[in-house]
């Protein structure tokens, strides 16, 4: 973090309030953010920093306060204002059309022409000319569903500038970044901070709010608790955050595999093609024993994703085998797999672990709603005291069972999913990125967790972009590439300079 003198404001916003139905989001919030600086807004999951910026974006209207933009007094504008005044919002779930172009992206709504028709050749010129500006390799004519997550995040990005963008929200922009990425966005983000953009980061990574933010606001419970200048460290950013002491490094797991008994989780030579282009997985084997944690690494988009969806049943295998608890599951559908002992967190939690129109209290008994049956219907009162006791134990927040999941902070829908697949137990679970997105009191949760059902005996599948996470949690590790996973390395051989040349291709 750098000295805190620095030009007028770009945003002041204050005494923001803003309630959906019981649920209040803010209280009383308040920010500035000045010209040319880059300023984190961190908090817990639920504080209220997203609400705060989708009313800066005019994408909601705050019940009171007041907002300014250079000045200028815009409480209660539309989406459309604050795009046309120059904020530009990249949302934690990327907001791109898959089945268009880039240049398609970047240009819908305001497409140049010639005459009466759309100017494609002028479109992809000028994608390329601005996102040459930060030396990135972009194709306009490369269909979005084609890129990797960085990627789609450039176009976002170059999107916003398109705009004009001279104060930038970025919601969590590093989620799911690789370290170069990361690396690679802090140095843009640093240009354009010199171009004099003002610049917003939400993000729940401390080490990275001490590395690039010049000033930090803090969020607590829907209010601005602390504002802090250079020389903050992330454990008095955490302490103000939370309101407690917070173990920001990852304790070792303590192995408590049984080595004398069987796999509770065994793949043979899975393989999965795709159609038209080379195998997502290749002759993937490994066993599980109960109570271990195997640990899968590798960087996005080499065959992580397809080999968690196959063994969860969510994607058809073209070869090889996955046995439970010693019982061939190959051909059974997701639910039974579920039915036998199957626990899975999956990677996108919208789109893959949650109905977002439900309730907390109706996700949280998606796997097994016959357990809570009346007859035909589901028995309100059970549901509503089991989601009273998850929501407890797993500090799922707000805590209303009847709340829409869709309201929810992402960190907090991330909870709900695992309070579900945690409940109790399972034989197996399969954890694609468990902690992404959520802050540091919920990580340390969710570690616990993680460590409770080990400890009774579950086999543990973790696939994680933190390398910190797998050499902490896992008892072996492996890396995925291009869809062949190598020969786990017990934890102590497995370094992050070892894996970072295995993700790369490395044979050894």
């Amino acid at each position: 973090m750098q000295d805190d003198a620095r030009p007028m404001a770009a945003v002041v916003m204050h005494g923001i309030d803003k309630r959906f139905g019981a649920v209040i989001a803010d209280r009383g919030a308040s920010l500035d953010v000045r010209r040319g600086e880059i300023h984190a807004l961190v908090g817990e999951n639920g504080a209220g920093k997203s609400t705060l910026m989708l009313i800066l974006a005019g994408l909601l209207k705050p019940d009171a306060g007041r907002v300014e933009v250079e000045g200028r007094h815009v409480t209660g504008w539309s989406a459309s204002d604050a795009i046309a005044a120059g904020i530009g919002m990249v949302h934690q779930h990327l907001m791109l059309v898959p089945s268009l172009t880039v240049a398609e992206n970047v240009m819908l709504g305001r497409e140049p022409r010639r005459g009466a028709a759309i100017d494609a050749e002028r479109a992809n010129a000028d994608v390329r000319a601005l996102a040459g500006r930060f030396r990135w390799d972009i194709d306009p004519a490369k269909p979005v569903a084609d890129l990797s997550i960085g990627g789609a995040q450039r176009v976002e990005i170059v999107k916003a500038l398109h705009r004009g963008a001279r104060v930038l929200v970025l919601d969590e922009p590093t989620a799911v970044l690789t370290r170069p990425e990361v690396r690679d966005l802090w140095r843009v983000l640093r240009l354009l901070r010199d171009d004099g953009v003002a610049i917003i980061l939400i993000t729940h990574r401390l080490d990275e709010v001490v590395e690039i933010a010049e000033r930090v606001t803090v969020m607590r419970r829907g209010q601005t608790v602390a504002r802090l200048t250079a020389g903050s460290t992330a454990a008095s950013i955490a302490l103000a955050m939370v309101g407690r002491e917070v173990a920001l490094d990852v304790p070792d797991h303590v192995a408590s595999a049984r080595t004398d008994a069987s796999a509770a989780l065994s793949v043979r030579e899975l393989s999965l093609a795709r159609q038209g282009r080379a195998a997502a997985v290749r002759d993937v084997t490994f066993d599980i024993a109960p109570g271990e944690v195997l640990g899968i690494a590798g960087v996005e988009g080499n065959g992580q994703r397809e080999l968690v969806e196959a063994i969860a049943g969510l994607m058809r295998v073209t070869g090889g085998r996955v046995e439970l608890g010693g019982r061939d599951v190959t051909s059974l559908d997701a639910r039974r797999r579920a039915e036998a002992g199957l626990a899975y967190i999956p990677e996108n939690r919208q789109e893959q672990g949650l109905v977002m129109d439900f309730s907390i209290g109706d996700d949280l008994v998606l796997r097994e709603q016959w357990r809570f049956a009346a007859g035909w219907m589901l028995d309100r009162r059970r549901v509503l005291a089991h989601a009273e006791s998850q929501m407890e134990r797993f500090d799922i927040r707000p805590r209303d069972a009847r709340t829409p999941v869709r309201w929810l902070s992402g960190g907090n829908q991330q909870k709900v999913v695992v309070a579900r697949e945690l409940g109790e137990a399972p034989v197996a679970l399969l954890a694609a990125h468990p902690t992404r997105g959520v802050d540091v009191g919920a990580i340390e949760m969710i570690h616990a967790r993680i460590r409770e059902v080990c400890a009774a005996g579950t086999a543990v599948l973790l696939v994680s972009a933190e390398l910190g996470e797998l050499r902490a949690l896992s008892d072996r590790i492996g890396v995925m590439y291009r869809g062949v996973l190598s020969a786990p390395l017990f934890r102590a051989d497995a370094t992050e300079e070892r894996l970072g040349a295995l993700m790369t291709g490395a044979t050894s």
